[in-house]
C-alpha cells in the first residue's frame, strides 16, 4: 500500500526543490499515527553492540536530522533509525539550495552543512519518547566554528549517551570544512579517547552507550589501516561503512554532478561496498560493521551482508523509490537466509568479502 501511494505521489513530489520535499515528508511521518508493522521474520534479528535488533536494516543519519520522526519511522519497519547529524549549538548550515537530486543516476547530492537545532532540542525529543522502544541512535557532529571540534563530541556525549541506544561519530561529511582532518590517526586517535571517557562519565545504570565510528568512502587503504588501528585500540563498539563522496564518477549524467557537497545513492553503491570489505577483512570479527551506501534492493543490500555489514542503512534511494523498500529489502533478505539453509541471516556476514575487497563480485 505504501509503494503504491508513493508511486502515484511521486510525480507531485519531484516537482518540488529537494528541500522542501524533504521537509514535508518528515513533518508528515511525525504527525502521522505511527503504524505498527508485522512481525519481523526470526531469521532477521541481529545482535550486534549488546543490542538485539528485530531486522538489520536501518534509517540512515541526515533524515530525520532534528529526531521529530523517530516513531514515524520506525513504523515503516526499520530495524533501527539514526537521527542526526546533531550539533552542540543550533546552527543553520550552508545556504539554499544545498540538496540535488540526479533523477538519471539515482544519486543525490547535497551540502546541507550539518544543520542542526543543537543537541538541547534533540535530547527533549529522545526524552519524550523515551518509553516507546526501538532502537534509536544518534550521529555527532561539530559546530563548524567551534575552537575544539573534538570538545564538542564529547559535550554531545555526555548530553546524549543517556537518551540513545549508540552514537555515531561523524567525522566525514564532507560539508564542514575542515572536519574529516579529524580522520588523522594523531586526531582520531585523541577525538575517541574524549568521547569514550565522556561516555564512562555518564554511564546509565551500568550500561555503556555503543559508539560508533563513521568513514568517508574515499580513504585510501593506508588511511584505512590507520583508522581502522584506532578503533581496535580504543575498543570502540563498531563501524560505519561509509558517509558521502565528493567523487563524482564519469558516469554521473545529470547536470547537477557539478555541485559541490557528498554525493550518495547508487554511483557510491560499489565504493562503499569495497570499502567495507575492506574494513571487515581489517577489523577480524573484533566488532560489527553498519553498511551504508547506494542500496536500492533486497541484492544490494545482501551484497553488503557478504562484505562484512552485520546491519545495514540507507536514505537516499527513498527518494526515488519510495519507503516500500523498507519491506523488500526484508523480505529479500529473509528469503537469502532460508536459500542458505541457515536460521539467521547473520551467519553469512562477510561470506564474499575477500572477493568483494579484490572487487571480483558485488
Amino acid at each position: 500500500m505504501i509503494g503504491t501511494l508513493f508511486g502515484l505521489a511521486r510525480p507531485l513530489i519531484h516537482k518540488l526543490d529537494a528541500e522542501t520535499a524533504h521537509k514535508l515528508a518528515v513533518a508528515a511521518l511525525a504527525k502521522a499515527p505511527a503504524l505498527r508493522p508485522a512481525a519481523d521474520d526470526p531469521a532477521l534479528a541481529v545482535d550486534a553492540f549488546g543490542l538485539r535488533f528485530p531486522n538489520p536494516v536501518g534509517l540512515a543519519a541526515g533524515f530525520d536530522k532534528h529526531a521529530e520522526a523517530i516513531d514515524g519511522t520506525l513504523g515503516l519497519g526499520f530495524g533501527f533509525v539514526e537521527v542526526g547529524g546533531v550539533t552542540p549549538l543550533p546552527q543553520p548550515g550552508n545556504a539554499r539550495p544545498r540538496v540535488f537530486r540526479l533523477p538519471e543516476d539515482e544519486a543525490v547530492i547535497n551540502r546541507y552543512g550539518l544543520n542542526s537545532e543543537g543537541m538541547e532540542a534533540v535530547a527533549a525529543r529522545l526524552a519524550a519518547r523515551r518509553r516507546r522502544g526501538g532502537i534509536v541512535g544518534v550521529n555527532l557532529g561539530a559546530n563548524k566554528d567551534s575552537a575544539d571540534r573534538s570538545a564538542d563530541y564529547a559535550v554531545l556525549t555526555r548530553r546524549l549517551a543517556p537518551l540513545a541506544d549508540f552514537l555515531t561519530v561523524n567525522i566525514s561529511s564532507p560539508n564542514t570544512p575542515g572536519l574529516r582532518d579529524l580522520q588523522a590517526e594523531s586526531a582520531l586517535d585523541d577525538l575517541i579517547a574524549r568521547v569514550l571517557a565522556a561516555r564512562d562519565e555518564v554511564r546509565a545504570q551500568g550500561r555503556a552507550t555503543p559508539i560508533l565510528l563513521k568513514i568517508a568512502p574515499d580513504l585510501s587503504l593506508p588511511e584505512l589501516d590507520s583508522m581502522v588501528s584506532v578503533a581496535l585500540k580504543r575498543r570502540i563498539d563498531g563501524m560505519i561503512v561509509s558517509n558521502t563522496t565528493v567523487a563524482r564518477p564519469d558516469s554521473l549524467r545529470n547536470a547537477a554532478k557539478a555541485e559541490t557537497g557528498g554525493l550518495s545513492g547508487k554511483p557510491l553503491y560499489a565504493p562503499s561496498t569495497r570499502l567495507l570489505a575492506e574494513t571487515f577483512l581489517r577489523v577480524e570479527g573484533r566488532f560489527p560493521l553498519v553498511g551504508v551506501g547506494g542500496i536500492d534492493s533486497a541484492r544490494t543490500a545482501f551484497a553488503k551482508v557478504r562484505a562484512g555489514a552485520s546491519l545495514v542503512q540507507f536514505y537516499s534511494a527513498m527518494v526515488f523509490k519510495g519507503p516500500g523498500l523498507v519491506c523488500e529489502i526484508k523480505q529479500g533478505l529473509a528469503t537469502e537466509a532460508r536459500k542458505a539453509g541457515l536460521p539467521r541471516l547473520s551467519a553469512l556476514v562477510g561470506r564474499d568479502a575477500a572477493e568483494i575487497a579484490r572487487g571480483e563480485t558485488l
